[in-house]
């Protein structure tokens, strides 16, 4: 998992540093009935921004280095991938600074996410102990650098079904539309997408070390296997129905 590299490392120690990254628990999912603050200053729920397949990134809004960029490249996947804003994924960005308010969110997403997803995208806030909560449970490991009050921090995105588990953890840089399509398709278990989406994913397996879907050759002859047998099944019933009522 790539590590967002701040200014100063010196600052933070060996420990900490090694620290730094995704391990995420099993069966780990985000608690729903966690307090944000929206947009608009008010407290909601996270069961109120997440009711449906998600891709969830932590930022610090006042990054001067790769939060901005890393939140760019999941919007332009997300705009790649071809489903649907709002109707078939969200969007959702949680600050991991608790002195970030809404402007300083609205001023990151208003510079880095697709003018498309702008209106379907949600840039939460939220205290020290909720983000802290947060974080632990989705085993998002990260640091804060008091010298150059900057955090240290994993270029992650997960994607959470709409119950909250997780469902995938894509890498922040380097995404792909294809990738993060397939992810979402996963996260709807079935409720979006189309049945090419779900032939390419049993033909595919997750990497979880690069956080990307790879075709793999054993699964893709399987598949063709199958389906080469259910259209010959198929055929040689027709032929067969067909002469039974020639005969008769």
């Amino acid at each position: 998992m790539i590590v967002v590299a701040q200014p100063a490392l010196a600052r933070i120690t060996p420990a900490e540093y090694r620290d730094i990254g995704v391990a995420v628990p099993q069966n780990a999912a985000l608690p729903l009935d966690a307090i944000v603050i929206d947009e608009g200053g008010h407290r909601r729920p996270l069961r109120a921004l997440v009711t449906r397949p998600t891709v969830l990134v932590f930022a610090d809004y006042t990054c001067r280095t790769l939060c901005g960029p890393i939140l760019a490249f999941v919007s332009s996947a997300l705009e790649q991938s071809g489903l649907v804003a709002g109707r078939q994924f969200e969007l959702l960005a949680i600050g991991l600074d608790p002195r970030d308010g809404a402007d300083a969110a609205e001023k990151m997403r208003g510079s880095h996410v697709d003018p498309a997803l702008k209106a379907t995208t949600r840039f939460v806030t939220a205290d020290d102990a909720t983000i802290k909560t947060l974080t632990a449970a989705l085993g998002y490991r990260y640091a804060y650098d008091a010298g150059d009050d900057q955090y240290l921090h994993p270029a992650a995105a997960y994607v959470l079904r709409a119950d909250g588990a997780v469902s995938r953890v894509l890498t922040g840089i380097g995404l792909s539309g294809a990738d993060m399509r397939l992810a979402l398709v996963e996260a709807g278990e079935g409720k979006i997408g189309t049945l090419r989406d779900q032939i390419r994913l049993l033909c595919s397996g997750f990497d979880p070390a690069h956080g990307t879907y790879n075709v793999m050759v054993s699964r893709m002859l399987t598949v063709t296997g199958l389906v080469t047998m259910f259209a010959l099944g198929g055929g040689i019933g027709t032929l067969m129905l067909m002469g039974r009522r020639r005969s008769a």
